[in-house]
């Protein structure tokens, strides 16, 4: 099955530039990244059962009067097994979702190992990572300032775009920001390496 996903995993011909952006959802099994994903979807909660492999859907959100943008978005299974196939769907991509259940306090530390560990993967340097605190509606969850604390946020490469958000896949709370905070920080990295490329 391993093989099988690795081949799925997109590449850089999979998009027509700027005609989407692509965007990975990634992090611990049970963190609500599928939920999240159905929430931006169809606009409401669906309960899901653990990914197994991967989902992936356009979703188009609006910024700003009639403007909107589009992302294709591939929400991939977060259970220990299938963590090492993560680098073959976040190759390339404009920008990575990483998930995590801010009412289980006791997996964050887990989380950050595999947060620091993704983003500091060679293809992903640079890559800006909107970490979003799922589960606001539950109580004793973190706010979205102590899960970036939690998950040493700042302590990723310099070069890396960060923002913290938190978010319920139950009543969507959260999630406009976040997709439009991750959109300015795409496009701050593009214009930066365009940049770059014209002063070679």
């Amino acid at each position: 099955m391993g093989n099988h996903l690795t081949e799925m995993a997109p590449t850089t011909s999979f998009l027509p530039h700027f005609q989407a952006l692509h965007v990975v959802v990634i992090g611990l099994d049970s963190a609500g990244k599928t939920s999240l994903l159905y929430r931006l979807k169809f606009k409401e909660f669906v309960q899901s059962v653990p990914t197994k492999g991967f989902n992936t859907e356009k979703i188009r959100v609006p910024l700003g009067g009639s403007r909107g943008i589009t992302f294709q978005v591939w929400d991939v299974g977060g259970q220990e097994k299938l963590r090492p196939l993560w680098r073959s769907y976040t190759r390339r991509t404009d920008g990575l979702v990483f998930v995590v259940d801010a009412a289980e306090v006791e997996r964050l530390e887990e989380a950050k190992v595999e947060l620091h560990r993704i983003s500091r993967a060679s293809d992903n340097q640079g890559v800006p990572v909107l970490v979003l605190a799922n589960k606001q509606d539950q109580p004793g969850a973190l706010s979205a300032a102590e899960v970036e604390k939690r998950l040493a946020v700042r302590e990723l490469a310099a070069a890396t775009l960060t923002h913290v958000q938190g978010c319920s896949a139950v009543d969507g709370l959260g999630l406009q920001p976040g997709l439009e905070r991750l959109y300015e920080m795409i496009l701050k990295r593009k214009k930066v390496a365009r940049a770059s490329k014209k002063r070679r």
